[in-house]
């Protein structure tokens, strides 16, 4: 209803600007459409928060942002990935950005990947940008790619080439 109303409010304001010129109508009712579509990508949901005590077993995938203080076993796809301190991932990690505090034992993709003080990671890294605080514990290796979310699916389409090939 409240909707309703909001869509039946412009049209009085349209009927008061006819008087100025019978043109305005037209051109108001043509924002009124784009300020719709405009407000619909502008409400980004909150992220998904998995509290300490929750653990999950199973692959996650989502456009959205991610929380995690608890436990995860599985993979987990995210646009913005934050692992709390308390928080212990295993499985592999891919989000536009992974803000790491806590423990992930598994592969990490990331256009922009942050180690803090208090991260514990066990796996490699496949980055476009990493950054590494002092305290932060790392074992694996470090690589740098333009497109570390899709390089995956790269890598093996020439090697299942080459024997096919042969």
């Amino acid at each position: 209803m409240f909707s309703k109303s909001k869509i039946n409010e412009p049209g009085p304001n349209a009927d008061a600007a006819k008087p100025a010129t019978p043109a305005a109508p037209a051109p108001s009712s043509a924002p009124k459409s784009s300020e719709f579509k405009a407000s619909a990508p502008k409400a980004k949901p909150p992220a998904s928060i998995l509290s300490a005590d929750l653990h999950v077993t199973g692959n996650m995938k989502t456009t959205g942002d991610i929380q995690v203080e608890g436990t995860v076993e599985g993979d987990i796809r995210a646009h913005l990935l934050t692992i709390g301190e308390s928080a212990t991932i295993k499985g592999e990690v891919v989000a536009d950005d992974v803000v790491i505090n806590g423990r992930i034992v598994g592969r990490v993709r990331g256009l922009k990947v942050r180690l803090t003080s208090t991260a514990r990671v066990e796996g490699d890294i496949i980055h476009k940008t990493i950054a590494i605080e002092s305290g932060a514990h790392f074992e694996g290796s470090v690589q740098r790619q333009d497109d570390p979310l899709n390089s995956g699916a790269k890598q093996p389409a020439p090697q299942a080439a080459a024997p096919k090939s042969d």
